[in-house]
């Protein structure tokens, strides 16, 4: 993970995790176009893109919408959205290539994003999956590991906080081994918000310098 490889957009972060590579761009607080709506907390905005050639299927997409609305869902809770009223943030997420685990490493590399862009968080958010395959449980699983599962679970986490911004299930789950992959999943995000803040912590160096 690394932080400022666009620098025409106020922050942004790349991340390659596996075989999954991710650029995030942030832009703003800018005016909003409903700005004639007064509003006491600003806008966050999120859209989620793959590039044509990010799938082994030419231009095969994944539900671009439905990832920009659970993008947005991860971070809104940790956004200070009062701290910029009437103004907008907007972040774009670019898949360059998919391997597995798409939307935890997005949500991971957004919250790097919005924190290079000096956005105002209550934390960092980092995200991990899971997948069940039989009596296994297996981590930041690819693309051929999801194609198998029985079913997934993703967790969205605010590490020092020690809040859960967003959990997606799908597939059936015994309730003990649900307990097992949350548990696993913030452990996880806990060293992987370790990652996050070093790597912010680089970033503070280089520009002193």
């Amino acid at each position: 993970m690394q932080t400022g490889p666009t620098t025409a957009a106020s922050g942004s972060a790349y991340a390659e995790f596996g075989k999954t590579k991710v650029i995030v761009s942030v832009f703003g607080p800018r005016e909003s176009k409903k700005a004639m709506m007064y509003s006491d907390v600003g806008r966050l905005n999120c859209n989620v893109s793959y590039t044509t050639f990010a799938t082994p299927v030419r231009g095969q997409g994944l539900d671009n919408k439905e990832y920009s609305s659970m993008l947005h869902k991860a971070l809104e809770g940790a956004v200070m959205l009062h701290t910029f009223p009437k103004t907008t943030v907007d972040v774009f997420a670019l898949v360059l290539e998919s391997g597995g685990s798409d939307l935890p490493i997005i949500i991971s590399c957004a919250s790097l994003a919005l924190a290079d862009a000096g956005i105002m968080m209550y934390d960092l958010v980092t995200s991990v999956s899971v997948s069940c395959s039989g009596k296994n449980i297996i981590i930041d699983p690819t693309s051929d590991e999801e194609a198998w599962q029985d079913g997934s679970l993703m967790v969205a986490f605010m590490p020092a906080r020690k809040e859960i911004t967003q959990l997606a299930l799908t597939g059936e789950w015994s309730d003990g081994k649900i307990t097992n992959a949350v548990e696993l999943c913030m452990d996880a995000c806990s060293k992987l918000g370790d990652i996050l803040r070093d790597r912010l912590k680089d970033t503070a160096t280089l520009t002193s310098e």
